[in-house]
């Protein structure tokens, strides 16, 4: 299989850089995976589990929202956060989610909205979590 560049930065770290086989993103319109010779693009990506595969072995790291570029020098991911899961501590995770189900009562009209949507991503991440498919 054809590998590619691929470059996952945040504000902290560059979180991995290598040749890779695929990336599968969370995107806003939608999940989307990049292979070697993919066309040109810029995306918006949501918060979800982002998946590198290098040689059959699969690593997933959480993403909370950023942009995806591909060019004909690869992928690049600039993530607001990424965390991989070995570092992910599950507990402040979940005490995360329910501190923001709390302060949903403070938004009101537009806020609301986009409380609850960014709400329904981290739940979502939760449940992809404790899914045997994560393990």
């Amino acid at each position: 299989m054809a590998t590619f560049h691929f470059d996952l930065v945040s504000p902290e770290k560059l979180a991995f850089s290598g040749e890779v086989d695929q990336v599968d993103i969370p995107g806003v319109e939608g999940d989307f995976g990049v292979l070697a010779g993919h066309a040109p693009v810029v995306a918006a990506i949501r918060p979800g589990i982002l998946t590198i595969t290098t040689a059959g072995k699969h690593e997933k790291i959480i993403v909370l929202g950023g942009l995806a570029e591909v060019s004909d020098k690869g992928l690049t991911v600039l993530a607001d956060v990424a965390t991989s899961l070995a570092e992910l501590d599950r507990a402040q995770f979940a005490e995360t989610i329910a501190e923001m189900e709390e302060g949903l009562k403070e938004h009101e009209g537009g806020e609301l909205d986009h409380a609850i949507e960014r709400l329904d991503h981290f739940k979502s991440i939760q449940q992809q979590l404790s899914s045997t498919a994560m393990h």
